[in-house]
């Protein structure tokens, strides 16, 4: 993708960079959640804390459901521009789509967090003893952690299954991979995901 800020031979956005996008939505919308969201939905709801920590986790749930949707669309767009530029096979040329088109998706993973992670945080604090609040901390961190090798799993399940009929999901030339697939995958197992967290939710004591 074109990283260029401005004309050719400009700022030249670093990859890595994006990253950054949801570290600072991050610390932006938190203050912003604590001093504007919370009052106003206290309004309606009467919560002290305007919705309860499974609402948040749930909103944040959703929204990650969201991300991996626009991500998938991002994704078959920036396909379509290599495939009308005629760069399927020149994985190395620059496809004619700027980078910004990933933003919307960097900033929904932040704000995502901003109710899942501190949700979550907030949830395990909250339901354990006092006593064993570094528990329930720890127990927050144990369900990121079992997320990311579940993750793992899943890729290398799917490369697998892709890469015996032909060309891998996540084939080193991207403009032949299909990510967007892989993400429509996982916005679907996030929107199953909501179903069941809602489901329990609602039964939790």
């Amino acid at each position: 993708m074109d990283r260029h800020i401005g004309a050719r031979g400009g700022l030249v956005v670093p990859p890595a960079a994006l990253q950054s996008i949801v570290s600072v939505i991050f610390l932006t919308f938190v203050p912003v959640y604590d001093r504007a969201l919370v009052p106003l939905a206290r309004r309606f709801t009467g919560h002290p804390a305007g919705i309860t920590t499974l609402q948040r986790v749930g909103v944040g749930m959703a929204m990650s459901c969201l991300t991996m949707a626009v991500a998938a669309l991002v994704e078959a767009k920036r396909l379509r521009a290599a495939s009308d530029a005629g760069l399927i096979d020149r994985p190395d040329a620059t496809v004619p789509m700027g980078v910004w088109w990933l933003v919307p998706q960097y900033a929904l993973v932040g704000l995502s967090k901003v109710f899942g992670i501190i949700g979550l945080d907030e949830f395990f604090y909250d339901q354990v003893p006092d006593d064993l609040r570094s528990v329930g901390l720890a127990m927050s961190l144990s369900v990121r952690g079992v997320g990311s090798y579940a993750s793992g799993v899943l890729v290398s399940a799917i490369d697998c299954a892709t890469r015996s009929g032909g060309e891998s999901w996540f084939s080193d030339n991207l403009n032949r991979a299909h990510l967007d697939y892989f993400y429509w995958i996982l916005a679907a197992l996030a929107a199953l995901e909501v179903a069941v967290f809602v489901y329990i939710a609602k039964r939790y004591v």
